[in-house]
């Protein structure tokens, strides 16, 4: 699957294959590689960790191509990410017996029955883990010139009562996440089809569960005046700013110079350990089917570096289209 206008992406490979990886082109030569910073998120992202799924990857890298002597050199960087510990015997009865809410049905029709369905396959959301070696190259570019990058789980303190009784009961639950970009300077992105809320958005429907986005007030901006949340400017300290940041910091798909704030809905983790209600293909008919494996509970938990990850894409992306482009 492919993204992007300058900084183009294409990740490849299933969840429980021999390799997971990704291919970045459009990298300037010379930047350094961040292995602090990569270990560093890629072990946010990784399962294992308390209240999550107990499927325990390291997440250990290998760059095959792009690097030299420590620094990119222009050419696409290609990573990839060994799959090590796996169960695919779980997933053999989902060939005919669709998980609800899963992508096992449209994708069987979809690839006439040939998709590796393991762990998720190619829809899985261990595919996240090429998405945060490529933003967090990306949020330290941005870093050095200023731009910030952070996330919070809304519902973080009410998750964590709930959870353990949900995982002994084996079942989930949504949640979202607020992320915020700070020192974006004005003008970039660009009206209608590539907006800066377009590319956002785009990046991240490709985060496994993510159903829903807002920026700014959102959607509880339905039945407000324009006269109670139009964002007024002001010159403060020499600056052009607006005394409230009710549009989230774009505006006509530019940035203002406002902090850039969007929130994520995640699903629950379709994955539950009851009993539910599907159908056999096989057979044709109704059917009921009892989920095994290892599954998080919350997909939000491991996900916050992934939503910091493709916002540092988007918007480097965008930058870089600004300059290529004029």
């Amino acid at each position: 699957m492919n993204w992007g206008k300058i900084l183009q992406l294409s990740i490849f490979g299933e969840s429980h294959g021999s390799t997971i990886g990704i291919t970045i082109g459009g990298l300037l030569p010379g930047m350094k590689i961040p292995f602090v910073e990569l270990q560093r998120d890629l072990s946010l992202r990784a399962p294992g960790q308390r209240l999550t799924s107990p499927r325990k990857e390291k997440d250990h890298f290998e760059i095959i191509s792009g690097v030299f002597e420590g620094k990119t050199t222009g050419a696409p960087l290609t990573v990839i990410f060994p799959n090590l510990n796996t169960q695919s015997k779980d997933y053999e009865i989902h060939k005919k017996i669709p998980r609800p809410s899963h992508a096992d049905y449209p994708a069987q029709i979809k690839y006439k029955g040939f998709q590796d369905l393991r762990g998720g396959g190619h829809f899985s959301g261990r595919l996240t883990a090429p998405l945060v070696f490529a933003g967090t190259f990306a949020k330290q570019y941005l870093k050095d010139r200023g731009i910030g990058i952070s996330s919070t789980i809304v519902e973080k303190e009410d998750l964590e009562k709930k959870l353990p009784t949900l995982i002994q009961e084996g079942d989930s639950i949504g949640a979202s996440i607020s992320c915020k970009i700070t020192g974006v300077p004005v003008g970039i992105g660009n009206p209608f089809f590539d907006s800066l809320e377009s590319s956002i958005s785009h990046l991240a429907f490709s985060i496994p569960g993510v159903k829903g986005i807002e920026f700014g007030l959102g959607f509880d901006f339905i039945g407000k005046l324009g006269s109670e949340v139009n964002d007024e400017y002001n010159f403060i300290d020499g600056k052009v700013m607006t005394t409230t940041n009710y549009n989230g910091g774009i505006l006509g798909g530019l940035s203002n110079g406002m902090p850039i704030e969007f929130r994520l809905v995640f699903k629950p983790t379709a994955s539950i350990f009851k009993k539910q209600k599907s159908v056999d293909l096989e057979k044709q008919e109704n059917t009921t089917l009892l989920i095994q494996g290892r599954h998080d509970p919350c997909i939000a938990l491991r996900a916050q570096i992934v939503v910091e990850s493709i916002a540092a894409l988007a918007i480097l992306d965008q930058i870089w289209m600004g300059e290529y482009y004029g």
